[in-house]
């Protein structure tokens, strides 16, 4: 009798275990935010990007650009990598404009300012997930695991995103001066963890230190068509 309750009780745990870890991965399309804090257009867009981030099935990311700082607010989250990603849309469309704030979905469709419609359209028209990444974080270690794509649509590019979820800054100049904004998402690194041909099993590894959650991103070189995406805290 002893045997059996404890081995119900290891399969309970084990069952249980497996549910908390399925929980903490969340997968979905990613929707990019380009940002400023020195941007009065932008506390609109930034406010949005909140209530899309609640949604099911989205990945919500802001990405705070710096070509707004000569304005007279140094945005503190500003990357000039995140201003060389929002160029690299731009060019891969036969763009040479960009614009703050700016929406990309799924790596594809780039919509400007706060257009709640056009995001819908957007998320609505993107395509299944190609393939589900696995993602596995113990400790400071983050697996990431996928089978082969059935197409190849290779080279892939496998990045690696971290990101505050909630923050608050008290803007003191520029165009928004005096207001305090609430952000969400705030990307606070995207690097490259690898390249991907698809054609045979993936399996990276990477060190996640620090409280910030991840998001893992499978994306068409370009940059171009987001084809997975998953994060986890």
């Amino acid at each position: 009798m002893k045997v059996a309750l404890i081995g119900a009780v290891v399969a309970w745990a084990a069952v249980a275990t497996s549910v908390m870890s399925q929980e903490t991965v969340q997968f979905g399309t990613v929707v990019e935010l380009y940002t400023s804090q020195g941007c009065s257009s932008c506390p609109p867009a930034d406010e949005y990007l909140r209530d899309l981030a609640q949604r099911p099935g989205v990945i919500a990311l802001s990405l705070h650009v710096d070509y707004w700082d000569y304005i007279g607010w140094t945005d503190s989250f500003g990357q000039a990598r995140f201003t060389d990603r929002q160029k690299a849309y731009a060019r891969a469309e036969g763009s040479r404009t960009i614009y703050t704030p700016q929406m990309i979905v799924g790596g594809q469709s780039r919509i400007e300012g706060v257009n709640p419609e056009a995001v819908d359209r957007a998320l609505t028209d993107q395509p299944a997930p190609a393939l589900q990444l696995r993602l596995d974080r113990q400790g400071d270690r983050l697996t990431v695991t996928a089978d082969p794509l059935a197409q190849a649509a290779g080279p892939l590019r496998v990045q690696l995103v971290r990101y505050i979820p909630r923050t608050q800054v008290m803007i003191e100049a520029g165009e928004n001066a005096g207001r305090l904004v609430d952000y969400t998402n705030v990307v606070t690194s995207w690097s490259l963890m690898g390249e991907w041909d698809g054609k045979t099993p993936l399996a990276l590894t990477a060190e996640v230190t620090g409280p910030e959650a991840v998001v893992v991103i499978l994306q068409v070189e370009g940059p171009g068509q987001i084809l997975a995406a998953a994060a986890t805290r």
